[in-house]
């Protein structure tokens, strides 16, 4: 996992140093963020050297701008630990300044909070009320342990300790998943198709599109499979099995091998539909005059797999169309065998090959479709994974 680590100020900042030491061992990415008063009761030399990234402590810096909007899409999860009843009291009524506050309100990953603070300042009203109205906006609040305090006190306050902050995420992260133990396979990129060692026929398709779908289905908690054509572009998410592949022909076999094991299938590749009939073993020369040039179909990969496709997989196509947008895309959705397409359309400025936004029309089996806005293709992707989940969970029951 990706985790933001929020480390406020309070005496129980010194248990932050092995909570990151126990996620790097487990294998997971943590970025620290601290506050102003957390450097008073440890470094961030300290935090930094664990955690094996520059520790950030404000979203502007003489260096540079630390980008608390891609640090908030970044993330599977932030763990605000200790969480200070100042910082409860900021997060509860949306202030916004420190780099902290400004990742919380930017993130869309999972919050999860560890207060830590005297008895008395624990179970006092206001700090109470905000505990509540942090819970309303979906923050997971991780019990506070009982015993002896900074001020010499016994009660209620103590941080929970790093192992029970561990337990706590990886108990709910298994529950909130909606796709824990599913197997998927997507397909993205172009394909090219050899027209001699140095030519080919192919497309404009950079696979970003199918990429973020393939990471929004892992942070979904499926094991991913991404059969993927010829781009420079790779997952961030190292849990994404990659297989790389170039023509029409060797996605097809990738696809074989795995298929009847997902029980999430998602084409998202511009695979070519023609290829040459004749491939040269050396280079084609110019000659006078014009070149013919003989194609033949490629594999229908779709087509192939929808024949046979059980009926509890989910099964998704994308269609990109430049006229009559809907009727070939329903053509396409109905010969193919899907549960829903994906339609863009090339007329939709920002759509498409290439650019960082999509604007998409989902087309369902049972008659129905939604239209979505121009988005950012991670966006696009969480609104795919998520039809996908509702399909899901119906074939569950």
């Amino acid at each position: 996992m990706k985790i933001i680590l929020g480390v406020t100020g309070s005496i129980a900042a010194y248990k932050s140093a092995s909570l990151i030491r126990l996620w790097v061992k487990k294998g997971h990415e943590v970025q620290v963020l601290m506050t102003d008063s957390a450097k008073a009761f440890i470094s961030p030399l300290t935090l930094s050297t664990l955690s094996k990234r520059p520790v950030l402590t404000e979203v502007v810096s003489e260096e540079s701008w630390n980008n608390h909007v891609e640090l908030g899409l970044w993330a599977d999860a932030m763990v605000i630990a200790p969480a200070s009843a100042n910082t409860l009291a900021k997060l509860a009524n949306g202030l916004c300044d420190n780099i902290v506050s400004a990742v919380y309100l930017s993130a869309r990953c999972p919050v999860y909070v560890a207060p830590a603070m005297d008895v008395d300042m624990w179970k006092h009203p206001a700090t109470q009320s905000n505990i509540r109205r942090l819970q309303s906006f979906g923050v997971h609040v991780i019990p506070v342990g009982h015993g002896e305090l900074a001020s010499g006190l016994i009660g209620d306050g103590r941080m929970a300790e790093p192992e029970d902050i561990i337990g706590f995420l990886e108990s709910h992260n298994l529950r909130s998943r909606k796709l824990a133990g599913k197997k998927a396979l997507v397909t993205a990129g172009p394909t090219y198709e050899a027209l001699d060692p140095v030519r080919f026929i192919g497309n404009h398709s950079t696979g970003k599109m199918g990429i973020a779908i393939a990471e929004t289905l892992a942070k979904e908690g499926a094991e991913v499979t991404l059969i993927l054509g010829p781009t420079e572009l790779r997952p961030a998410d190292s849990t994404v099995q990659v297989q790389l592949v170039t023509s029409a022909a060797e996605m097809h076999a990738a696809c074989e091998k795995v298929f009847h094991e997902t029980h999430i299938v998602v084409l998202a590749a511009a695979v070519a539909d023609y290829k040459p009939r004749q491939f040269s073993e050396t280079k084609i020369k110019k000659k006078e005059g014009d070149m013919q040039l003989e194609l033949e179909k490629t594999v229908d990969i779709a087509a192939t797999l929808g024949k046979a496709r059980k009926p509890e997989q989910v099964f998704v196509g994308f269609a990109l169309e430049t006229d009559n947008e809907q009727n070939h895309a329903l053509q396409k959705l109905a010969k193919k065998n899907f549960d829903f397409i994906v339609l863009n359309s090339m007329r939709n400025q920002g759509a498409g090959f290439g650019h960082d936004t999509n604007q998409i029309t989902i087309l369902r089996k049972a008659g129905t479709h939604i239209d979505f806005p121009l988005k950012s293709k991670q966006a696009v992707a969480e609104d795919i994974v998520h039809e996908i989940c509702s399909l899901a969970n119906q074939n569950n029951h």
